[in-house]
This record gives C-alpha cells, structure tokens and sequence, in this order.
C-alpha cells in the first residue's frame, strides 16, 4: 500500500578478480550463478545437496506448493544472506520462519548463498523482485535477456526451491511497474517471458507468486486483467497490511481481494507481505491475522514484514502484540521443516 509499502533491496553485488566473496549483502557469483566453494543444490525432492549427477534432476517443487501446515514467514534485515535477524526473530517469538523473504532489484545478482542458508535452517527463501530501473516492454521484448538468461541459469544451477515474486503490487499506482506506466497487457507480456526463460533454462525450481496489492485502495484498478494465467503462476501472493484508517476484521482487509481473485483462479494464496500498524489495536490485528489465515483452506500462511520503514512494523516495539503472536504461533498449524513437507 502507498502508506505502509517500503523496500529493503539487496545491494547489488561485484565481481573481484575471479574469486567469489560476499560484498554488500550479496553472494558473488561465477557465470553458472554459484559460489565457486559450494556444493551443488538440492536433488529433487531430497534436500540434501546435490552430487554428481543428482544435480541434473531439477528439484521436485511440488511439496512445498500446498503443505499441510501453513507457512510462518518473515522479512528481516540482513536475511537471507545472514541469518542473525532470523535467529532474533526466532528467539522473539518462538518459532523459527520457514520463509524468508528478501527484496532484490533487477540487475541484482542472484543471492544462492542465501538461499542456501535458509535452506540449512529449514527455510524457503522468497525473492520480492523488484524492476525499478528498467522498462516492462523492454523485458517483454528480449532487450534484457542477457542478464535474464544468467539470473535464470543461476537459480537452475544452485537447483533448491526458490519463490519468485515479479513487479509486486502492479496494481498500484506508487509503483513504478505500477499503473501509471504500464499496462496489464505490458506486464502480462513481461511475465511470461520471464517465466518461459527460466522454463528453457530448466529452472523448474521455481514457485511463481504474482503478487498484486490488496484491492482496497484501488478497486477501481481490475486485477484479472494483470493476471498471466495459471500455467505461469504457482501462488497468488496477496499484499496488505492492518492500517488504524481501516477495519480491523481479516475479512474487511483480505476479503474483497480474495473473492475476486477467486472469480479467476483457484490457485493457492498466500499473504506474502504484511504487517499491523503500531498502537492499542495492534494485538487484535495480530489475533485476527492469525486466526484468518489458519481458518482459510486456500491460505498457505503469511510472511510478517518486520521492518521499520515509513512506520514501526517491528514487533518488538509492541510488548503486548510481541506476546500475542508469541502465543499464536505456538500453535501446530503454523511451521514445518521445508526440507521435509
């Protein structure tokens, strides 16, 4: 939302000599996308790394697509590139996240050591990313197909699940993918030759979430429109976050933006960025989170944004809400070791 929404983008990362190191928060990578020490990514299916010919096997997705239990995520500083805030995060509210979500801008590189990190911990990492500095048409047009090509070959060769959330909240006009400048017919078109490039490159290690804003502030802006259709998207991720100008009830902030999304799509939703506002309603809002998303079939879970950006969405400065979520969380439905779904 053009109130709440802030970016944390991962620096962008150097090549040094031909030696791999870590600089700014990003893995560097060789042409193949992989640290030149590490091993190779998960066999499919297994999560265990890959040897030999293992890594010629793209890693089985389909597990991890509608589990059991839902999904306890968050986006914190530094992750997934070091896990220190996860820990934090962890030992904050009791439970280790299994998503983890980082925000990356095109022409990043792609973070594999990252990735591997959350993977150790049993985590999924979630890349939020982000086209600040390039046009929708000339991505549809193949006009950046080089560093296309090798972000894809990265993802393919590091061979662990990786979720891909492509120019999120196009349905907002703050955005600069957003719709002041670009059409559904443009983003559609950029979508899908995203897609069908990580296709050719064998990437089938991907969960794809289209990601529109909840429909709230812009329900004038239709979202079926900017939808690539269900053969190119695996989630619907769902952005909102509990505002003090709105209703607090999870059915007033998601509801109208699930039941269209429902007129086109059956695919599973999850709430891939949210927060709740600091103030006396903050323990509700985080009651009604969790008891939403645990009594919706459809919702995988919720990724908390816990960052302190245009305002304080960091739990820990609302000891009530804190011990709130601590207790909700504590529940069975919420958490898995991704490696074993």
């Amino acid at each position: 939302m053009l109130l709440t929404r802030a970016r944390t983008t991962v620096a962008g990362c150097a090549l040094a000599l031909s030696a791999l190191l870590t600089l700014s928060g990003c893995s560097l990578l060789d042409d193949s996308g992989t640290s030149a020490s590490s091993e190779g990514g998960g066999s499919a299916g297994s999560g265990e790394g890959a040897q030999g010919t293992d890594a010629d096997i793209p890693y089985d997705v389909t597990p991890l697509l509608k589990p059991d239990k839902k999904y306890f995520g968050a986006a914190v500083d530094g992750a997934p590139n070091s896990m220190k805030g996860v820990d934090t995060y962890t030992a904050m509210t009791g439970k280790q996240p299994n998503l983890i979500e980082y925000y990356a801008a095109w022409g990043d590189g792609f973070d594999a050591q990252g990735v591997r990190n959350a993977w150790a911990e049993g985590a999924l990492t979630l890349v939020s990313w982000e086209p600040f500095d390039v046009t929708l048409a000339d991505i549809a047009a193949g006009e950046k197909d080089a560093y296309l090509k090798k972000y894809a070959a990265s993802v393919r060769k590091l061979n662990l699940p990786v979720v891909i959330s492509f120019a999120d909240e196009m349905n907002g006009h703050w955005e600069r993918w957003g719709t002041k400048n670009v059409t559904p017919k443009q983003y559609v078109a950029a979508w899908k030759h995203i897609h069908d490039t990580f296709t050719d490159a064998g990437a089938s290690n991907v969960i794809w979430a289209w990601s529109p804003n909840i429909v709230n502030p812009v329900k004038s802006v239709e979202l079926e429109p900017y939808y690539p259709g269900d053969g190119y998207v695996d989630w619907v991720g769902v952005i909102g976050y509990f505002t003090l100008e709105e209703d607090n009830a999870y059915q007033s902030v998601f509801g109208p933006t699930l039941d269209e999304i429902r007129t086109f799509t059956k695919k599973p939703t999850l709430i891939l960025e949210t927060a709740a506002e600091p103030g006396e309603r903050r323990r509700a809002d985080v009651r009604n989170l969790f008891a939403g998303v645990e009594a919706d079939d459809d919702m995988l879970g919720f990724v908390w944004f816990d960052h302190k950006k245009r305002a304080d969405w960091r739990l820990k400065v609302s000891p009530l809400a804190l011990k709130e979520f601590k207790r909700l969380a504590a529940g069975g439905s919420f958490g898995f070791d991704v490696r074993k779904p």
